[in-house]
């Protein structure tokens, strides 16, 4: 019973952290500036999350790493696909350490 009430309070928190903008700011437009601002938020979270995992993949190697986060980064910039960023990340990484 208190995983189910611990499963039911996240769920109301992530509930109304989503629903209150929405209900106080409605139609309301920011500036352009603002609107930029927050249109960046979500790439600076995942190059958050991401980067600490890229420097330590391998402590005795960490080019490793650095190597496939340049290989997704260039992959990326090609317009390919998520699949194929996230594929050829891994195959030079499996690559350099068949090395």
């Amino acid at each position: 019973m208190k995983i189910f009430f611990l499963i039911l309070g996240m769920a109301l928190v992530t509930y109304f952290g989503r629903i209150l903008p929405v209900l106080f700011l409605g139609e309301k437009t920011n500036r352009p500036r603002v609107e930029k601002f927050l249109s960046l938020i979500p790439y600076s979270a995942m190059t958050a999350l991401v980067f600490p995992g890229v420097l330590s993949v391998d402590k005795d190697f960490m080019a490793i790493g650095v190597v496939g986060a340049l290989t997704a980064l260039t992959l990326s910039w090609l317009n390919m696909s998520i699949t194929f960023v996230v594929i050829g990340a891994i195959l030079v990484n499996m690559l350099m350490y068949a090395m």
